[in-house]
């Protein structure tokens, strides 16, 4: 077992449990986090914006309300980090991933997980790293340069979310935020040995304005990155729930998320795809989740192998989601223009040149074409319901390549152009992850193991609304496959 002298490996739901009952101060973990920031993040660049001063005033507060024998919530007194994309907290800058226009730019709003988890009690210390616009699942920008990945520094922890990602894995903060437009929080939980997880499309409110309806172009998300189930399902409680903000939120009765980690799979139906019939994988990942798959029937449930029949090759897929996803960012860039900035016409040097292809693509198409592209969408989404007519689950790699090296120059970072022989998107054409953000289902990345000592990702899909299936399969393989020797090799690196 790790060591547990200090509090950067222990789990939130422990954290939390110590903080209720008086065992540790959150001043205490506040500072303890912030002194693993300041000595850690130089060698890692997860943290871009260092909230100290604020985060010292929280835990405070949240200190004498456990004096005061007040209500606390779920995550009181914890410390966290949110995103630095399209992830808001009022005065803290907010450069969308590293806009150079941008560095000095700030809101006066919440986003969804920072409003939420500060009400459960969490203390929020700081905002993490991410590419511009979120458009890529490597994490680089010419503002702050790359996320380095703490199970190897040469190499990048993934994206978008790779900031918090790093983070959580080096033991700098219990959980934090990841979004996932594309799979932005699964990637990175592949690439560094974490939970990732991923609701049912309205389980996690998404408030988007001035379009209230701009988190379906694909279906967006706020999720918890984290070291263990449990932490994730509690990390939930907090942030799921109707809003009325929120067209597509859900109006369920509350639901402890944490019983379902313990829940038994027995008999439990689960489907299982190599590749989604269409991606070139990595034969080392095959081979690692293609083992890891046979967890769930130590667990007591049945698993098959199924062909998931897409009438699309991987690159038309890749590109769909390019265009779908621009049409956010599309929505964004009016939206600066509407208050006075016109950051394609006056920064254009601050975006990459492939992200301008697909931005200049975007704003040429016609209404028949982005009608085609969602008839594109419901396909993928019949091909994967077909699989859900017969199937609790649908477990696949998370990823189809291996973490990549960070690139010399800023902002160039991208995964590999090609797998196993195959030419795919360097952007995104190596993650399989995007299929739910077409379909909205729940799926969480799960670590499967390692290769030359790099973390391998399992995703595990449920069907639509049954995220309970979803923790209770983590949580079966979480018992049988545990994986927190894993993060020693963070704990040891040099800095």
């Amino acid at each position: 077992m790790l060591p547990e002298s200090d509090f950067a490996y222990v789990s939130a739901v422990e954290l939390a449990r110590r903080v209720r009952e008086g065992e540790v101060t959150s001043a205490e973990l506040v500072e303890a986090c912030i002194e693993r920031i300041e000595s850690r993040n130089p060698s890692l660049n997860a943290f871009v914006y260092m909230g100290f001063d604020d985060a010292r005033n929280a835990a405070r507060r949240a200190d004498e309300a456990v004096r005061a024998g007040a209500e606390l919530g779920a995550l009181h007194g914890l410390p966290t980090a949110i995103k630095d994309l399209f992830d808001f907290k009022p005065g803290w800058p907010a450069t969308f991933g590293g806009v150079r226009a941008l560095k000095d730019f700030t809101l006066d709003a919440h986003c969804v997980f920072a409003e939420r988890v500060e009400k459960a009690g969490a203390v929020i210390v700081g905002k993490t790293n991410s590419p511009v616009m979120g458009f890529r699942g490597t994490c680089d920008n010419p503002l702050f340069g790359a996320t380095r990945n703490p199970f190897d520094t040469a190499r990048n922890p993934g994206g978008s979310s790779g900031g918090s990602a790093a983070a959580v894995a080096d033991g700098l903060v219990p959980f934090a935020e990841g979004t996932d437009g594309g799979g932005s929080i699964r990637i990175p939980a592949a690439w560094c040995g974490l939970y990732g997880y991923k609701a049912s499309f309205g389980r996690v409110p998404s408030v988007v304005r001035p379009n209230a309806f701009g988190n379906t172009m694909p279906f967006l998300f706020e999720g918890p990155l984290t070291r263990t189930v449990e932490d994730a399902a509690l990390v939930l409680n907090a942030i799921s729930g109707h809003d009325p903000r929120d067209v597509f939120s859900l109006d369920d009765a509350a639901h402890d998320f944490t019983t379902d980690v313990a829940r038994d799979i027995s008999g439990m139906r689960i489907a299982y795809s190599a590749d989604f019939g269409v991606f070139p994988v990595d034969r080392r990942i095959r081979e690692v989740v293609g083992q890891a798959v046979n967890v769930f029937r130590d667990a007591g449930a049945t698993v098959e192998e199924v062909d998931v029949r897409i009438p699309f090759d991987q690159h038309e897929l890749s590109d769909l989601w390019c265009r779908q996803i621009m049409l956010v960012n599309v929505a964004a860039f009016e939206n600066f223009k509407r208050n006075g900035l016109d950051l394609l016409a006056d920064h254009r040097e601050d975006f990459p040149e492939g992200y301008l292809r697909w931005a200049d693509h975007v704003y040429g198409m016609s209404t028949a074409e982005v009608n085609e592209d969602y008839v594109m969408r419901t396909v993928v989404y019949d091909a994967v319901q077909a699989i859900h007519a017969n199937f609790d689950l649908l477990v696949t790699p998370t990823l189809s390549a291996m973490p990549v090296l960070n690139a010399d120059e800023p902002g160039a970072t991208v995964g590999p152009s090609e797998v196993e022989g195959v030419e795919v998107d360097p952007f995104i054409g190596w993650c399989p992850t995007y299929f739910t953000n077409f379909t909205g289902h729940p799926a969480a990345s799960i670590p499967a193991g390692l290769v030359d000592g790099l973390p391998v990702g399992m995703q595990i899909q449920g069907r639509r609304y049954a995220d309970s299936d979803v923790l209770a399969a983590s949580g079966a393989f979480e018992r049988l496959r545990p994986w927190t020797e894993m993060y020693e090799v963070c704990r040891s690196r040099n800095v």
